[in-house]
């Protein structure tokens, strides 16, 4: 334990010589009761606001003497991401950023989220189909006008996002559905899904499964809009693009832009940015619509005879949900998937032949809400309807309540 401690302290001398200059960063747990694998997120203005010569390639985070690994977005809510993991009940959890004016510091830290998007190249299309090509990974894509489903261009058919809990794709196609990799293990597996150009990960594989069915349902978190009785995914639109924002080791994300969605009578621009931190199963979506004011936008699940359905409207100190437990999965055993919203957001629960729904209104043509899924299989998995259930809760009860963050000055020299 003396060896440890002394080299504790000669790591901890060394980077204050490495990295003189320090900015302190407080996390208050609101909750009387503990939490896990918390996103902190700490905007580049207010570092910048308290000193500008803060170097976005140069700085670790350390909480104590033990180093805390971080990430800088540069495209998605520009700022510092980190992930503690755990906050005791009522904790305050004192960090600090230690970095220096010029120059970089390398660091490598475990890999625990993942988005990436990848197509074929080298071949072309002939009626629809992409004949020949090889798979690549592209940062962004403009959806061509001759993809479709089952084009065999995009790998697994959309971009994927995963923590090391969950993966997720959507279809980027007029289905626009989101689908659920449930995996084996922690590591990072989107890589190797879809590369052989069909439809294997339908089977169980050492990585894990497709284990989701959305058919013409919202699958889970599906953005819609809810009109003559039937949840109307984003079907009809004049372009789509989509980009890998953030590919980070413990935060990921992806931006697509829908431009002229045609629904109900109205055509709007639809901005959909999606996004994971590590160590979590909640996908965080923020929508954003322009060019027309729809009466709701809506989300959901789909329907399965075989799941028990949860609904919650929320309070003030909780969010609401639509959700279902069951053996719902591809692989006949135990699924959870869930939406959660805002109680302000709420309009009213709903169905259609294909999925469950709730209805929700946006603010300034803004909107966000989570989504989650939770497969039996998993490392260190939701195994039964009880565990799902006060799990939901614990997370809608969580969500009202987010962690308070607040910047102060450190060593300027």
């Amino acid at each position: 334990m003396l060896t440890v401690l002394c080299c504790q302290s000669l790591y901890a001398q060394s980077l204050k010589q490495e990295l003189p200059l320090s900015l302190h960063v407080e996390v208050k747990n609101p909750l009387k009761q503990q939490r896990e694998n918390v996103m902190v997120y700490i905007p580049e203005a207010d570092i910048l606001k308290l000193n500008s010569a803060f170097n976005t390639n140069a700085f670790v985070v350390l909480d104590g003497k033990t180093e805390v690994p971080g990430q800088y977005n540069r495209k998605d809510q520009k700022g510092i991401v980190l992930v503690l993991d755990q906050l005791k009940a009522n904790e305050a959890r004192k960090l600090t950023i230690r970095f220096k004016k010029d120059g970089t510091v390398e660091r490598q830290y475990p890999k625990r989220t993942q988005a990436e998007l990848s197509h074929k190249v080298g071949g072309e299309f002939q009626n629809r189909k992409y004949i020949g090509g090889e798979f690549q990974n592209v940062d962004s894509l403009r959806v061509p006008d001759e993809h479709t489903d089952h084009s065999y261009f995009i790998r697994y058919e959309g971009p994927g996002w995963e923590s090391d809990k969950v993966g997720y794709r959507f279809y980027l196609d007029w289905r626009n559905g989101t689908d659920v990799f449930g995996k084996k293990t922690k590591d990072m597996v989107l890589q190797q899904v879809g590369q052989d150009g069909f439809d294997s990960y339908h089977e169980e594989a050492a990585w894990g499964m497709d284990v989701l069915k959305v058919g013409k349902s919202l699958g889970v978190g599906t953005l819609a809009h809810f009109s003559e009785g039937r949840a109307n995914r984003v079907a009809e639109t004049d372009s789509m693009i989509s980009v890998i924002a953030e590919n980070g080791n413990v935060y990921s994300s992806i931006l697509t832009n829908y431009y002229g969605w045609k629904v109900a009578g109205m055509q709007m621009d639809l901005r959909s940015l999606i996004s994971i931190h590590a160590g979590t199963r909640l996908t965080h979506h923020e929508v954003q619509v322009e060019g027309a004011s729809p009466q709701n936008l809506s989300t959901g699940l789909n329907k399965d005879s075989k799941a028990i359905l949860y609904t919650s409207k929320g309070s003030d100190n909780q969010w609401g949900f639509l959700a279902s437990y069951g053996e719902q999965s591809l692989n006949n055993d135990k699924l959870g998937i869930a939406v959660l919203f805002r109680p302000q957001d709420f309009l009213e629960f709903t169905e259609d032949k294909n999925s469950h729904v709730v209805k929700l209104k946006s603010t300034a043509g803004k909107l966000e809400y989570y989504y989650l899924a939770a497969w039996e299989l998993e490392p260190e998995g939701i195994k039964n309807e009880e565990q799902f259930v006060q799990y939901l809760r614990k997370t809608a009860h969580e969500l009202a309540n987010p962690v308070q963050v607040k910047l102060t000055a450190g060593n300027r020299l």
